[in-house]
C-alpha cells in the first residue's frame, strides 16, 4: 500500500464512519459492491473509475469541499496504483500469457542479451533519470508546488498552470483561482495529451505541460456554428441553441455531473452515450465528430430529447 493509498483509504473510512451505515447499504445506494467498498476503505484497491468514489462521497454525505478533498486523493492514489503495476508489472503475468507471446518474450530476451555481448546495446544512466529532471527548476516542480495543483487552489502554482494552458492555446483567464474553469480547461489537455483526465495538475501534467504535449487550439464558436447548421439541416435554429445553451459553443467544454461522469465537447454528450456510439472524450473534443455524433442522436426520434434541460430551458416562458 502506498501512502497516498493509505491517505485515500483512511478519508473514505472517515466518511463511512460518519455516516452511520454499513457496506452493504452504502454499496447499494453508491452503485457499487458492499465487498469493493470494503476494499477500497481498507486500501487493498483503488477504483479505476472516479464515479464510484463520488457517488460513495455523495451518499455518505460529504460536503463539496470535502468532494474536492476526496477528488484530490483519489487521484494521488489512483496515480500511485498506475505506476505500481507498471513497476511490478501486476498489469499483465507473464505466466500467463498464451505460449506464443511467452516464445516472443525468450526470443527478445535471447536477442537483447547477444546484442549486450557484443556490445552493441548501451545502457546509460540517463535513461534511468526521470522524466521531470529538465524542469527541475521550473515553478511546478519547485517545494511551493509539489502537491498536486487541484480545485479550489489561489495561488503563484496556479498562475503558472493557468499560463501554460494560455500557451497551448487554451481559452482561459488567468487570474490564480482554481476554479470551474480551469478545472474544465486541465480536464482538456490532460484528455488531447493522453494522460488520464484526473482534474488534478499532477506530475505528468505538469511535465506534459511544460513539454507542450498538446495543443488545444480548436473551432471559433462562429465556425462551430456554422458546422452545426450544415450538418442539423432538419433544424438549425433549434441545434444551434441546444448547442449553445450546452457548451456555449466550445468544442472543449467539459461538465462534470452529479454522479461522477462527464459531458464532453459542443454537444455535451455523456460517457455513457459516448460508449454507445463508440466515442472517447478525445473524439468528443473533435467538433466535427461531437456534431455528426449528436445529429445521430438527433435521428433515433427527431428531436433533442438527449438534451432535456437544454430543451426545457428553449420551450419554457420567460420569467418576470
Amino acid at each position: 500500500m502506498t501512502l497516498h493509498t493509505d491517505k485515500f483509504a483512511a478519508y473514505l473510512r472517515m466518511l463511512k464512519d460518519r455516516s452511520g451505515q454499513g457496506y452493504e447499504r452504502l454499496g447499494k445506494q453508491a452503485g457499487a459492491s458492499g465487498s469493493s467498498l470494503h476494499r477500497y476503505c481498507s486500501g487493498k484497491s483503488v477504483p479505476a473509475d472516479y464515479r464510484v468514489v463520488h457517488s460513495f462521497g455523495k451518499v455518505c454525505g460529504a460536503s463539496p469541499a470535502e468532494l474536492r478533498e476526496l477528488h484530490q486523493l483519489w487521484a494521488l492514489a489512483d496515480a500511485g496504483r498506475v505506476d505500481e503495476a507498471e513497476q511490478t508489472g501486476t498489469g499483465e503475468d507473464e505466466d500467463a500469457a498464451p505460449p506464443r507471446r511467452r516464445r516472443a518474450y525468450a526470443a527478445t530476451a535471447i536477442a537483447v542479451v547477444g546484442l549486450l555481448a557484443a556490445g552493441l546495446v548501451w545502457l546509460t544512466a540517463d535513461a534511468s533519470a526521470p522524466a521531470t529532471g529538465r524542469y527541475a527548476d521550473r515553478m511546478l516542480f519547485s517545494p511551493g508546488c509539489q502537491p498536486p495543483v487541484s480545485m479550489g487552489q489561489h495561488d503563484e502554482c496556479v498562475t503558472e498552470v493557468q499560463n501554460l494552458l494560455v500557451a497551448a492555446h487554451g481559452r482561459l483567464s488567468v487570474d490564480g483561482s482554481f476554479g470551474p474553469e480551469t478545472l474544465r480547461r486541465v480536464t482538456a489537455f490532460q484528455v488531447l495529451a493522453g494522460l488520464p483526465a484526473r482534474g488534478v495538475v499532477d506530475e505528468a501534467t505538469k511535465t506534459a505541460l511544460y513539454d507542450h504535449r498538446a495543443s488545444m487550439a480548436t473551432w471559433s464558436a462562429a465556425m462551430v456554428e456554422q458546422r452545426v447548421r450544415a450538418v442539423f439541416t432538419e433544424a438549425p435554429d433549434t441545434a444551434v441553441a441546444i448547442a449553445r445553451c450546452a457548451s456555449f459553443l466550445d468544442p472543449l467544454w467539459v461538465l462534470p455531473n452529479t454522479n461522477g461522469s462527464r459531458n464532453w465537447g459542443v454537444f455535451q454528450i455523456s460517457d455513457a452515450r459516448l460508449l454507445e456510439l463508440g466515442g472517447s472524450p478525445r473524439q468528443a473534443f473533435d467538433p466535427g465528430w461531437n456534431i455528426d455524433a449528436a445529429h445521430r442522436l438527433w435521428s433515433v426520434r427527431h428531436d433533442f430529447h438527449d438534451w432535456p434541460a437544454c430543451s426545457a430551458a428553449l420551450t419554457s416562458p420567460p420569467s418576470h
